[in-house]
């Protein structure tokens, strides 16, 4: 072979390997981030627990609609009202979007009063979006002697209510009929989670709980309780009277009858925006925008699936699904917040 024709076979040959470089690194850069991989989703809640039921139902449906179709597994890190799932996901995991967390909606009050277990700014979550919008209601041992919300303001000694943390209706909603209608409470924290809370009740450990409608709809114990005529139902916190509870009184129609003070009603606004933001899925805040998009539109195409309306129907879950640009918004408003309504909420909260 002559020197030229040596050349021109290397220079095809440098050419091809070029090539073949060019359309590995443009096939590589046209891959799904997600194809291949495994996403987890970090629930603070129990097992059995509303808030271990939802994301085991959108996660598997979510996938269907995220480019490269991951797996996904659901993790429990129950803890503190969802306290360590939220520092776990938001400063621990690694910011890839491939760890999500199904965290408490009230978490924002700990960080408003300065409680030093927070360790995750509120407004700097990556929201993806909520199923619903949660308002909730008081339940009471129908043989425990507090019959109505008027008892409760005669009785000798308050009832006892049970909570597993201070991030949560559980102890946010006796506070706050404390402070609105000037009744009395003892709450009782320690619990595990939900599901040990309700046990407590069973046990005539504690009296009652505060907890979301959805949840007191959705599952055992209630469903016997319900039929069973163990627990009554004494309050709900929506504007207006939810349909399955159309006897029980709202808060604020309780506001208006004994003539709450404004300053009190400005304080309830603030805690009841735990409502607003239902049942959070959030990732960390440093995940690439690109990839938030990708999550936020799948979470949203998942809520419209047909298998996942039917299955949410069965169980007897309201379906009223947030975008996570709407679940931002609300979580920067409700940070936004003057001292004097911090200070009373730190007062109304006994911190």
């Amino acid at each position: 072979m002559n020197s030229r024709a040596g050349k021109t076979t290397f220079l095809c040959l440098f050419v091809l390997a070029l090539s073949l470089l060019f359309a590995r690194a443009l096939h590589a850069q046209g891959e799904p981030f997600y194809k291949g991989k495994t996403i987890r989703i970090v629930t603070g809640f129990g097992a059995g627990d509303v808030d271990d039921q939802w994301p085991r139902l959108i996660g598997p449906i979510m996938t269907k609609y995220i480019p490269g179709n991951p797996s996904v597994i659901v993790q429990n890190m129950a803890g503190a009202g969802s306290m360590v799932a939220a520092n776990y996901v938001y400063g621990v995991a690694k910011p890839d979007g491939l760890t999500l967390g199904w965290i408490s909606p009230g978490l924002y009050i700990d960080q408003l009063l300065g409680k030093k277990e927070v360790q995750f700014d509120w407004t700097k979550f990556s929201w993806i979006g909520s199923p619903v919008q949660s308002n909730s209601q008081m339940y009471m041992r129908a043989d425990a002697p507090y019959r109505t919300i008027e008892e409760i303001r005669k009785a000798a000694e308050p009832p006892r209510c049970g909570s597993s943390g201070q991030a949560n209706m559980g102890y946010y909603l006796p506070r706050l009929l404390e402070e609105t209608l000037d009744l009395k409470f003892k709450i009782v924290t320690g619990y595990q989670g939900g599901n040990e809370v309700d046990l407590g009740v069973q046990r005539g450990e504690i009296h009652c709980r505060g907890m979301s409608i959805e949840a007191f709809f959705a599952r055992e114990p209630f469903h016997t309780w319900r039929k069973t005529g163990f627990v009554r139902n004494l309050v709900q916190t929506g504007r207006k009277r939810d349909p399955q509870l159309p006897e029980v009184p709202t808060l604020y129609e309780l506001m208006d009858k004994h003539n709450t003070a404004e300053g009190s009603r400005r304080l309830a606004s603030v805690v009841l925006t735990v409502g607003v933001l239902g049942r959070p899925m959030v990732a960390a805040p440093t995940v690439p925008a690109d990839r938030i998009r990708v999550l936020r539109g799948a979470f949203a195409s998942a809520l419209k699936d047909a298998e996942l309306i039917a299955e949410a129907k069965r169980r007897n879950f309201g379906l009223q699904p947030v975008g996570g640009e709407e679940l931002e918004v609300s979580a920067n408003e409700v940070m936004a917040q003057p001292l004097e309504v911090i200070q009373r909420l730190g007062k109304l909260l006994g911190r």
